[in-house]
């Protein structure tokens, strides 16, 4: 499973967009949405995707030079470019510009998905480490698992994309904005005590049956993974 991976969609056509941003997060991805290449290359650039959903017909910037450019920088992000209708040209052109994957409009929304998962596997989600060890404490992004001790730990695709963001800045203490920017998207605009529930729960399921608190509260400031793994 590849459910708390983070998308960006960069497409002009707002109600599409909008349709695919919605199921995406329907299947577990945390996604953003950019309207136009400039936008998409800032937050690309800004922030930390798995994947990126590129149209290559965008007003300002297209997608080729999009991608061109997130390539010459070094990101990583599998990109999967969005194709005119039999666009051999338009294929070729985004292969060799640096995208993983491209898909002809109009497509189904099943074969997306089902791209974007293989493109997740094939790219590791970037730059995500296979297996990530705190003390006894095993966080596993490619198979979506985590155990303790050796017992496995079941948590939902909410739970442990918070527990990986926190593996993958463990030491560090992340603020609530952080991980509802990485977890859930930048446009949240609810209550950030979400986070406080699903942290609470994350903790019951890591910390509670073993004895062993993994998982620090900073008061004021948010959370904080031991390295150690407590």
């Amino acid at each position: 499973m590849l459910c708390g991976m983070r998308v960006l969609v960069v497409e002009d056509e707002r109600r599409l967009a909008v349709a695919l941003q919605r199921g995406l997060q329907s299947e577990g991805f945390s996604v953003d949405v950019a309207h136009d290449g400039a936008q998409g290359l800032w937050m690309a650039t800004e922030h930390d995707y798995d994947l990126i959903v590129l149209d290559i017909m965008l007003p300002g910037l297209n997608g080729y030079r999009v991608c061109a450019k997130l390539r010459a920088a070094g990101n990583e992000s599998g990109i999967l470019m969005l194709t005119a209708k039999d666009g051999e040209y338009d294929e070729a052109e985004a292969l060799d510009t640096g995208a993983d994957d491209f898909l002809s409009k109009p497509f189904s929304y099943l074969v997306l998905v089902a791209r974007l998962r293989a493109l997740g596997r094939r790219t590791g989600g970037g730059r995500r480490p296979q297996v990530m060890r705190f003390g006894d404490l095993l966080i596993d992004p490619a198979r979506h698992t985590c155990s303790r001790g050796g017992t496995e730990i079941r948590l939902t695709a909410r739970e442990f994309a918070i527990l990986e963001y926190l593996g993958r800045r463990s030491g560090e203490v992340v603020s609530k904005r952080d991980i509802l920017e990485q977890v859930w998207d930048t446009a949240f605009d609810g209550d950030p005590n979400v986070v406080e529930v699903h942290v609470s729960a994350v903790r019951r399921k890591v910390d509670a049956p073993f004895g062993r608190a993994a998982l620090e509260t900073v008061r004021g400031a948010g959370y904080r993974l031991a390295a150690d793994g407590g």
